[in-house]
């Protein structure tokens, strides 16, 4: 029996489309594979219809991100468990089995990430860990249990995803992950780690340290901790980016792409349009938690 839908989402993946495929047939558990196409335009269509696994395809009017494709082939999953994968990613073929397996094993656990390793060897990601100032942050080291699965190859629950609200779309890209991993979190839930190994080519699909990264990046970092954290926290990370970027001008520019005072203005403009959704968003999630927010920031922060 087929337990899980692995969803590739791509945009303008022409160049390793095929690659990330050719792992997924090569995977030892079957699966059903669903690929979400962002509108691509660089040939990615006729690549996915003439791939030998006949993989289902649907294909969005527009670019909706990896959140909003996500949230959208979440929709249309009918198995137990829904895999993300980068569409940059290459799987072992035991990778989706090892999943599978350890989250059989762990029955609390939710999800369950992957370890991610780069071409020249280097680990990028067994999971996300949760840092003393709220960034959801890669995890070199392998742990059985992590605060957060990294979305770029990770297995989670559909029903436990369902319940707590599935795939924030309006993220367009980045923290997707960690702020589910919050709202599981909350519930109750557990996220562990797999030595699943995946090969990853980071930054194929977008350009790591460019200003639309760094916006989103800093943006959704602000945006889930007004969601998820505990109230204090969140005004407190609110008020130190909106200080530091106030006084920028005077103290002078640090030497990083995300201390760009045009772009750090930008951030404030999204964060407080969206404040009133945000913080709606935040009592739905409260409503639904089992685990005060306190509880799990002083479990996760810094550790």
């Amino acid at each position: 029996m087929t337990s899980t839908t692995v969803v590739v989402v791509t945009w303008r993946g022409a160049a390793h489309i095929t690659a990330c495929l050719d792992a997924l047939a090569a995977q030892s558990r079957p699966h059903r594979t669903l690929v979400v196409d962002n509108a691509s335009d660089d040939g990615t269509a006729a690549l996915l219809a003439a791939h030998s696994s006949k993989p289902q395809v649907l294909r969005l009017r527009r670019n909706t991100g990896y959140a909003g494709a996500m949230a959208a082939a979440l929709a249309e999953v009918g198995t137990p468990l829904m895999a993300w994968l980068n569409d940059d990613a290459a799987p072992a073929p035991e990778w989706l089995a090892t999943c599978e397996d350890t989250l059989a094993k762990a029955p609390l656990a939710a999800a369950v990430s992957a370890r991610l390793t780069l071409a020249d060897g280097t680990v990028q990601s067994t999971g996300v860990r949760l840092t003393a100032d709220g960034h959801g942050a890669d995890l070199p080291e392998s742990a059985d249990e992590v605060f957060g699965f990294c979305g770029g190859a990770a297995v989670l629950n559909v029903e436990a995803l369902r319940s707590v609200g599935g795939v924030p779309a309006s993220y367009f890209c980045y923290y997707e992950d960690t702020d589910t991993a919050w709202r599981l979190r909350l519930a109750g839930w557990d996220v562990v780690g797999a030595e699943a190994e995946v090969v990853h080519r980071h930054g194929a699909s977008t350009r790591p340290g460019s200003v639309p990264f760094h916006l989103w990046n800093e943006r959704n970092r602000l945006l889930t901790l007004l969601r998820c954290a505990p109230r204090s926290v969140a005004i407190r990370q609110l008020v130190k980016f909106a200080v530091l970027t106030a006084i920028l001008p005077f103290r002078g520019r640090p030497d990083a792409p995300n201390f760009r005072l045009s772009l750090r203005c930008r951030v404030l403009g999204a964060v407080a349009a969206r404040l009133p959704r945000t913080l709606l968003e935040r009592r739905a999630i409260g409503r639904r938690a089992t685990l005060g927010r306190g509880a799990v920031w002083d479990a996760w922060a810094g550790n």
